[in-house]
């Protein structure tokens, strides 16, 4: 426990998270760029980012993009915004939030792009309004993106992979829209970088196949 009080004291005394504590948590909607950031480089938000193996490593090999981890666990956070101070990368931020508000944090068309890496699966029947492919949590991305902005999802979880696939098939303002069940033997591979979570290691050591899809919203 004091560990843990720790490392939510230094993520309040850190430039690089967002959270309750900061003045500008309930202001930042659509003013990442010239507030945070300052510059207008393209957004990616990874939602569910956990310790933000994803954020960081894609801000470490596009510099010219900026990037933003979303979760509610403070001491995930603080791991994910340790290393981006650690590799010195200003174009990291973390929000640490509910992802059911978040679109209290950016505005309509602000985002480029969106990763959704190893979310809980919500298994229960009672919780499929929970899973972050379901119908309202999708809608809300189709706010948040640019025109053309990809969803990019990767689970482990097969049930989440397909339940996603029922309701991308049954919508009818989806493009581009390509998926693998194993994709460390697809062509879609180099987009996913290589980039493992701590998640995605464990469960491929138990011989479990990562799935991914992504996903355009049509204008």
């Amino acid at each position: 426990m004091k560990r843990k009080q720790e490392r939510f004291k230094i993520i309040e005394e850190r430039n690089n998270v967002l959270e309750r504590t900061k003045p500008n948590y309930t202001t930042i909607k659509g003013k990442w760029s010239s507030e945070h950031f300052k510059n207008d480089n393209p957004i990616t938000i990874e939602l569910a980012c956990g310790r933000g193996e994803y954020t960081v490593g894609l801000a470490s090999l596009f510099p010219e993009r900026n990037y933003i981890g979303v979760d509610i666990k403070g001491e995930r956070i603080w791991k994910g915004s340790t290393w981006a101070v650690e590799q010195g990368l200003t174009n990291v931020a973390f929000l640490r939030t509910q992802i059911l508000l978040i679109e209290n944090f950016f505005d309509e068309h602000e985002v480029d792009e969106i990763w959704i890496t190893f979310p809980d699966p919500r298994p229960r029947k009672r919780d499929i309004k929970r899973r972050l492919t379901s119908p309202r949590f999708l809608d809300m991305y189709k706010k948040l993106l640019v025109p053309g902005g990809f969803v990019r999802l990767k689970t482990d979880n097969t049930l989440l992979f397909n339940y996603t696939l029922e309701v991308l098939e049954q919508r009818t303002d989806i493009t581009d829209f390509e998926f693998t069940h194993d994709v460390y033997t697809s062509s879609l591979r180099p987009e996913c970088f290589d980039i493992k979570t701590r998640y995605e290691e464990a469960f491929a050591s138990k011989g479990e196949t990562i799935k991914y899809l992504r996903f355009r919203f049509k204008n």
